[in-house]
């Protein structure tokens, strides 16, 4: 067993329309490249030009943002669950 990524719906297109997929990582960027390996176009979309998460993405491991932990170098373990919530504005 590995981690799962849950996938938002404004993503499906990239990974096969897939609710989520499991990859081996033992931290969040290492599970996010295992993600964009298999699905090489979903890469530009979760991360700018420098390799860094786009602003208006925010990741969870098991309901948790990262942002409140180690950042992307958060550890993850086998049956963890990651979250990728895009942001949404409007008004």
């Amino acid at each position: 067993m590995g981690v799962l990524i849950e996938i938002p719906s404004a993503l499906k297109e990239y990974v096969n329309d897939q609710d989520e997929v499991e990859v081996d990582g033992s931290s969040v960027v290492e599970a996010l490249d295992s993600l964009c390996t298999q699905f090489p176009e979903l890469k530009s979309n979760l991360f700018d030009k420098e390799g860094v998460v786009r602003k208006f993405i925010n990741i969870y491991i098991n309901d948790d943002n990262i942002r409140y932990a180690h950042g992307i170098n958060s550890p993850v373990k086998d049956g963890d669950s990651i979250q990728i919530v895009p942001s949404v504005a409007g008004g």
